[in-house]
């Protein structure tokens, strides 16, 4: 495994904030495309080899299914606190510490919910739930937190967008050998029409959703990582007041 002093001062951050025989619930939030799942990961891989047991869960599991989406006209904001089955997602946090729990998945290929993805957990030393709709104490300061640690993944705004668009064109890319792809329905369009419709849906759904909600998460964090255009992490402090 590639040395990488942020990660290792992560980790241990993680390590120390281990309450005693109990999993550690941890909440890793940021817009879309921050990389949380990379981070997650990566974070996962370190602290598995110093022993410990390790499980990354995405809080897109949470999500609503599509058909309820969109029977509510919610599909188009997908990702956006409403619509989350958020009751679910904070009860089954709160009891990953005595476990098991089962875990829904979302898939990213068909953009939906997969039941056949869905697994379990039984208790880890350290749980990292990955993802959005984790800004409970901003909501409800005074209510119960299921979260022990919660992070935040900081960008500038012009990077998270060149990352959403350079994902977006992926998955495109992808869908060509792929017919379940949700991504094959854009397959009609040339490059330049599919980067300006991730533009689109970055302007319209994903910055949004960042500055009106995502970004509640940021002031009340424990550890905010900070990233440069070229992913790298520059910082890992507390939350600037």
């Amino acid at each position: 495994m590639r040395p990488d002093p942020a990660i290792d001062v992560l980790a241990e951050r993680l390590v120390a904030a281990r309450p005693d025989g109990r999993t550690l619930v941890t909440g890793l939030t940021g817009a879309v495309s921050a990389g949380k799942s990379t981070l997650a990961q990566r974070l996962a891989d370190r602290l598995t080899a110093r022993g410990l047991s390790v499980e990354v869960i995405s809080t897109d599991g949470f999500l609503k299914p599509n058909a309820v989406l969109g029977a509510e006209g919610a599909l188009d904001l997908k990702g956006w606190p409403h619509t989350f089955d958020t009751p679910a997602l904070l009860s089954t946090l709160a009891q990953v510490p005595a476990g098991p729990v089962e875990i829904p998945v979302h898939s990213h290929v068909t953009y939906d919910i997969d039941p056949a993805l869905a697994r379990r957990i039984d208790r880890p030393d350290i749980l990292i739930a990955e993802g959005l709709n984790l800004h409970f104490r901003a909501e409800t300061p005074t209510g119960p937190d299921p979260l022990d640690l919660l992070v935040y993944l900081d960008a500038d705004e012009a990077d998270l967008e060149a990352w959403y668009v350079a994902r977006f064109l992926g998955f495109w890319e992808a869908a060509e050998h792929d017919p379940t792809s949700f991504y094959t329905r854009f397959r009609g369009m040339d490059r330049d029409a599919v980067t300006s419709l991730a533009h689109r849906v970055w302007e319209g759904v994903n910055l949004p959703n960042l500055r009106q909600h995502i970004v509640r998460a940021r002031p009340t964090a424990d550890l905010v990582v900070r990233k440069a255009a070229d992913h790298a992490i520059t910082g890992i402090g507390r939350p600037s007041v």
